[in-house]
């Protein structure tokens, strides 16, 4: 057994910076001489602290000594047979799970409510999407998990597939019935990778939902910024006994940075050793605060925090219930309206607001009191603000009519025309609400009707489109 009481990137780190070496290499601000507004915003030891690979801090592309350590103690904290340090976030996690798997041509089963980044993968190795489209809660609108006899459909139709994808949980904390589908997709050779980016305190809480490694998928991507305490855009990419690891590392270092910051590496380490030790009672105190938010909110009335009674043992298997998510339109508003009077009225910054619903994320980290703030906030909002909800858009998510591969459309001939114009083309690029990253249009898909005006309404109430060339999102990439 390794000692999970160590931290060896950050050792080393610590180690250099009490040597009082003399630096003739990058970064170039020299410690944050160079640059003294920088030393000021971030502190004098941060800027010192930023380091560039030398020999006794190890190499990320090629560890040998300390990053191969921490690696190696990532992989026996996560119940993992190794463990790779990302510091390109986890869309480079997501995307070297599905390069490792996939080439041109190769098939990959996934849902269609997929983070931008797997259809980037796509994009990049030229894999074929088997797509399912998810189940759909009509009241909420929103995307559920994916349904086992779906899933089964989807393998018996396209035995030749090489791996199905899952995303556990979604962003609105829906968990799929991951074992099931591991087993599944096992007894037909096909491999299982998760996009688990919400998800790293499943495998440090208790009375959560299986993690992947626990259920046997083969790889998993987990934000550790997000709910693991790492700094942003630190990731991991998890592997099963499945993979050849020696493998994914090539794949790794075709896109992930020579230059790998060790701010992130360090933070990743220490937040390993902290979940360890510390993260039993942090998701504990996380799951406290937010089942207390969820019951306060529904005696509110007029907004509907939702969780375990969405399962049903099939397309919602499980909820994270961490998650506190919140529908808005029985108030009339539509959850990026909320999210925006959240912000701007009374300095409340949540994790995203959607056509109907609003998420914010609780943490170990967090206060009952600046809950309680968030609390008082929505029952103003409701007083206040409240309207009638006719007219409102009812969809979170539209079913896609896909004419080609991700990868054939996004390097077709191209032409740029007015989005309004567009219905019935082949779309080029990206199209999506950002966060949560969703695509409301990829490569290869025809524009509807539907979408289009999910796209006018979507931008009648603030959300931030994002993804088209255009910045403005006023026209539109379509295949010529």
């Amino acid at each position: 057994m390794t000692n999970q009481n160590r931290a060896p990137i950050y050792e080393a780190m610590e180690e250099q910076l009490s040597n009082r070496v003399v630096h003739f290499d990058v970064p170039g601000h020299k410690g944050g001489r160079g640059n003294k507004e920088l030393t000021e915003f971030l502190g004098e030891k941060a800027v010192k602290a930023d380091l560039s690979s030398m020999k006794p801090l190890d190499n990320l592309c090629h560890p040998i000594s300390v990053i191969k350590e921490a690696h190696e103690l990532a992989a026996q904290a996560f119940g993992a047979s190794a463990a790779f340090f990302m510091v390109n976030g986890t869309t480079s996690s997501v995307q070297a799970m599905i390069m490792s798997v996939c080439k041109a041509g190769d098939k990959i089963i996934l849902p269609r409510n997929i983070h931008r980044s797997v259809i980037g993968a796509l994009v990049i190795c030229g894999a074929i999407p088997v797509y399912i489209n998810p189940k759909i809660n009509k009241k909420l609108g929103i995307p559920l998990g994916m349904s086992i006899s779906d899933i089964r459909r989807a393998m018996d139709d396209h035995p030749d597939a090489k791996a199905i994808l899952v995303n556990n949980p979604t962003y609105y904390g829906i968990c799929s019935a991951l074992s099931d589908i591991v087993k599944l997709a096992h007894e037909r050779g096909m491999l299982v990778l998760v996009d688990e980016a919400h998800g790293t305190h499943f495998y440090f809480g208790e009375n959560l939902p299986i993690n992947s490694m626990k259920a046997g998928a083969d790889m998993a991507s987990v934000s550790m910024h997000k709910t693991g305490t790492s700094l942003t855009q630190s990731s991991m990419l998890l592997c099963g006994e499945n993979i050849n690891t020696g493998y994914v590392a090539q794949i790794i270092n075709l896109t992930q940075t020579t230059s790998a910051s060790y701010l992130l590496l360090s933070s990743l380490d220490l937040a390993r050793k902290n979940l360890y030790k510390n993260g039993k009672e942090m998701f504990a105190k996380t799951l406290k605060l937010a089942n207390y938010a969820r019951e306060e909110i529904n005696q509110i009335g007029g907004f509907y925090a939702y969780g375990k009674d969405l399962v049903d043992g099939d397309s919602v298997f499980d909820f994270d219930l961490t998650k506190l998510s919140i529908y808005t339109r029985d108030i009339g508003l539509a959850g990026i309206e909320v999210y925006d009077i959240l912000r701007d009225e009374y300095g409340i910054q949540i994790e995203f607001g959607d056509i109907g619903n609003i998420l914010a994320i609780i943490s170990g980290g967090d206060r009952e009191l600046e809950l309680e703030r968030l609390l008082s906030a929505l029952a103003e909002i409701k007083r206040l603000y409240s309207k009638d909800k006719s007219g409102m858009f009812e969809l979170e998510y539209i079913m896609p009519q896909v004419a080609m591969p991700p990868q054939q459309a996004f390097y077709s001939n191209l032409r740029q025309i007015p989005i309004e114009k567009s219905e019935g083309e082949v779309c080029g690029e990206f199209v999506m609400c950002y966060p949560p990253g969703i695509p409301i249009l990829a490569p290869g898909e025809k524009i509807t009707p539907e979408i289009l005006d999910y796209i006018r309404y979507a931008k009648e109430k603030g959300c931030q489109l994002t993804g088209t060339e255009d910045l403005a999102v006023e026209y539109i990439k379509v295949v010529e």
